[in-house]
């Protein structure tokens, strides 16, 4: 029943959908299908997941699933969540009542969606066409900025633009306050192959909407970089190196001082409060204080990586330290730049000292 269910919103095939549909549901599975009509889906799956035997003489009951949802064009494997189908006993036997997420909800979840193509990817929204617009022409000048510095990557962007920061919880199954001031997410599973998951940047819209255009194109910029450098991207990489890349790929070209760049950590800087160390990863933690000082001490390190061995060697650092593994970095660090860890601290923190002048 679920095989056949999911067959049916892939296909757009209304009877085929009411045809396991329970009395009374009809009505909210035509809305899924209007929900989803602006979707070109090559999958719509629902795999059990949770299952428990009801009593014989029961009438309804709940079961657990993974959806399993593929975008053509983009997706060569399915983004998954969960869900979860609550079933009713009718004459003719089992019926889906609903479906409904127990986690992370999906775009249709939220209202209809709306998809713009561009050259390098895909934006989905609920909003308006033209901010969509704007968003997947900042796509497009994203990707081949990201390419110039990574190499070629294939993959396309999708991009997703919840309506409100409320809906973009819902999005993330976060409290709305999670992410204040973060303007996006990348979903990704790092490590995987580059051809494997199904990324997601989720644009978090009251904090986007606040930047300028210089900081959308930065932001979009630097969560392409996390899509392109997903399978070098390691549970080890520490987020000082992961976040600093993408800003530093973000920023390049923009004509900016490093004051300009970090003004937080500037302030802390001309005030005597200079760190002593590169940030840990629990300083990037959405919510944690000072994390605007975190990403700019993180670019700092990269820039300076860039700026003193070049560029190659900042992307060569990159992909060796998740090549050599758990604790790596200290190898990683003398095999491409012929210094530790501690000596590149001591020239960092010497570099941003530099700020208070």
């Amino acid at each position: 029943m679920l095989d056949r269910r999911g067959r049916a919103v892939a296909a757009r095939d209304t009877a085929g959908l009411l045809a396991v549909a329970a009395a009374g549901s009809e009505e909210a599975d035509r809305d899924l299908l209007t929900r989803t009509a602006g979707l070109r889906l090559t999958a719509y799956a629902l795999r059990l997941t949770g299952f428990v035997e009801p009593p014989a003489d029961a009438e309804r009951f709940t079961v657990g699933a993974e959806l399993g949802y593929r975008l053509s064009g983009v997706d060569d494997y399915p983004a998954l969540l969960e869900r979860q189908v609550e079933l009713v006993r009718e004459p003719a036997g089992w019926r889906v009542a609903r479906e409904t997420p127990t986690g992370a909800a999906a775009p249709w979840d939220l209202g209809t969606v709306q998809a713009v193509e561009g050259r390098h990817g895909l934006v989905l929204g609920l909003g308006d066409g033209a901010e969509l617009t704007a968003l997947a022409e900042l796509a497009d000048r994203a990707m081949p900025a990201v390419e110039a510095v990574w190499g070629p990557s294939g993959a396309r962007l999708v991009l997703e633009l919840p309506l409100t920061e409320q809906q973009f919880a819902r999005r993330m199954d976060v409290s709305a306050d999670a992410y204040q001031g973060i303007a996006a997410v990348t979903l990704a599973v790092g490590g995987a192959p580059v051809h494997t998951p199904a990324d997601r940047i989720v644009v978090n819209p009251d904090a986007y909407r606040q930047l300028s255009e210089l900081g959308r194109r930065v932001v979009v910029t630097h969560e392409a970089t996390h899509v392109a450098t997903r399978a070098d991207t390691k549970p080890w990489t520490p987020l000082w190196l992961s976040e600093g890349v993408a800003d530093y790929t973000g920023y390049l070209g923009a004509g900016r001082t490093a004051r300009q760049i970090a003004p937080e950590l500037t302030k802390d800087v001309r005030a005597g409060r200079v760190p002593a160390a590169l940030p840990a990863d629990d300083a990037f933690t959405a919510g944690a204080a000072d994390i605007a000082q975190a990403y700019e001490q993180a670019w700092m390190a990269c820039d300076l990586i860039a700026r003193r061995y070049g560029q190659d060697r900042l992307v060569a650092l990159y992909r060796t330290v998740g090549a050599f593994g758990e604790g790596g970095l200290e190898r990683a660090m003398r095999a491409q730049l012929g210094t530790g860890v501690a000596e590149f601290t001591r020239a960092w923190i010497t570099e941003v000292a530099g700020l208070r002048d």
